[in-house]
């Protein structure tokens, strides 16, 4: 069986979808949507679709079984909703949605429908990211103590002139953004947040959200950490990275899409640390990183097998619950309980 695809949303990210669409066997791309025409029928040539300006017609296609969501953030939900009321499996681009309200109707619709919702947390597929993650299960760190998730990039003003791009209807800002995938990572790994209290700011840009956030994490497990996000590190992308600091070692992974473990310092491991420093992907050519395909990967699999989702909708909220929270914190200037 073959899983028929429709895309919506032909922007920046949709090129990773349709890439690693077309190199599975069990998945096609069958048609695309973007409410600029142009673009659609560009795009759709591009990798063999049928196009379309409105994307309420394409999911009208009883042979659609699945559509790819790379809309403005804002609009994931609405258009998921439709999805999934029309009977489609779901794939969202992160974050799942910019309210807890409208990732629990998200989550609660696909369960009613009986179909998947998963978000495309793709770093959490990175092999760097897999090796931690057995670490931890292993218990190869011991108790976690402190967790940081650093996010040092640079955008230029000119990002934020799309009508979209950092206003709180259609997106949030640098931390909401950029660095949803490093915040999600580190819950990932450290496990539930108790409480947070966070300063946030517009500094360097004309927008409406934060281009900079520091915040003070306490975990439930009692361990400390913190997050830094910004976009105004000028004139580039300094850094992207989550570390990790346990009874038994320390680990950080950095490069271009937390894709490279930069610190491997684990108790029993010391001697294999240049093997697994070295024994790691290059750099990919974006901050989109390689693990596209290995989300629709799992996705299709899910479908076609019926198995858990790696990333489902349930998943995705957690990082957003936070951001959230974090905005409230530095709003009203107190600690947040989660």
């Amino acid at each position: 069986m073959t899983i028929r695809f429709g895309l919506i949303g032909c922007g920046r990210v949709a090129p990773r979808h349709a890439q690693s669409i077309q190199q599975m066997h069990s998945a096609t791309l069958a048609a695309v949507a973007d409410i600029k025409i142009n673009r659609a029928q560009n795009f759709a040539a591009e990798y063999g679709a049928e196009p379309y300006a409105d994307y309420r017609a394409l999911l009208e296609r009883p042979d659609i079984d699945a559509v790819s969501i790379c809309v403005p953030s804002g609009l994931h939900a609405a258009v998921a909703l439709d999805a999934l009321d029309a009977g489609k499996h779901v794939l969202v681009e992160k974050p799942i949605a910019l309210t807890l309200a409208d990732a629990d109707r998200m989550i609660a619709r696909a369960r009613e429908k009986g179909l998947k919702l998963a978000v495309v947390l793709q770093n959490r597929y990175n092999s760097p990211m897999q090796t931690l993650r057995q670490l931890i299960d292993e218990g190869g760190l011991g108790r976690l103590h402190l967790g940081a998730a650093c996010v040092r990039w640079y955008r230029p003003q000119s990002y934020y002139e799309d009508e979209w791009h950092g206003t709180w209807a259609m997106d949030g800002g640098a931390l909401m953004n950029q660095s949803i995938h490093h915040i999600d990572a580190l819950q990932w790994f450290m496990g539930p947040v108790q409480s947070v209290s966070a300063y946030t700011a517009t500094l360097a840009h004309e927008m409406e959200a934060e281009d900079v956030g520091v915040v003070a994490l306490r975990f439930a497990n009692g361990a400390l950490g913190t997050i830094e996000g910004s976009t105004l590190t000028w004139p580039q992308n300094l850094e992207g990275s989550v570390a990790l600091f346990g009874q038994h070692g320390s680990v950080k992974i950095g490069g271009t899409a937390l894709n490279r473990i930069v610190l491997w310092k684990v108790d029993g491991q010391l001697e294999q640390e240049a093997e697994i420093l070295t024994a790691q992907r290059v750099d990919p050519p974006s901050v989109y990183g390689y693990s596209h395909k290995a989300v629709i990967e799992d996705f299709v699999h899910a479908l076609l097998e019926e198995q858990p989702l790696g990333t489902p909708g349930e998943e995705a909220r957690k990082s957003v619950a936070l951001v959230l929270a974090i905005y409230e914190s530095a709003r009203l200037g107190k600690e947040i309980a989660l």
